[in-house]
């Protein structure tokens, strides 16, 4: 398992934007960002596999949210764009040792997870 480091989070008003970033103490062949809000399941945000390259944003935050990962592969970052108060959660972000099929509601294949890191959007 490798150790997950979440920073960025922080307080916006609506309409504006975050960066969240994930440093992960070595290499992990699939990476996601997961949020949750009180009372509520955690729930896909974005992940990356190194399989293909390709990215996957939920289908309800396409055109907000982007996923990148650095060349290294050992640094996950998320931008929010035009944040609603909807988007206030808790952040996660989750590293597995295996490609995973459908890495944004896989949740139990990921094996380590970072501590979170808190988003408020105010209004």
């Amino acid at each position: 398992q490798v150790q997950l480091v979440e920073s960025g989070g922080g307080s916006v008003q609506a309409g504006g934007s975050l960066s969240l970033s994930c440093a992960a103490s070595g290499y992990s062949k699939t990476m996601a960002w997961f949020r949750q809000t009180p009372g509520k399941d955690r729930e896909g945000v974005g992940c990356m596999s190194d399989s293909d390259g390709r990215a996957f944003i939920s289908d309800s935050l396409k055109g907000r949210f982007t996923i990148s990962r650095d060349n290294a592969k050992t640094t996950l970052s998320l931008q929010m764009d035009n944040l609603i108060s909807e988007d206030t959660a808790m952040y996660y972000c989750a590293a597995s040792t295996a490609w995973i099929s459908d890495c944004l509601s896989g949740i139990r294949w990921y094996q380590s997870w970072g501590q979170g890191t808190q988003v408020t959007v105010t209004v």
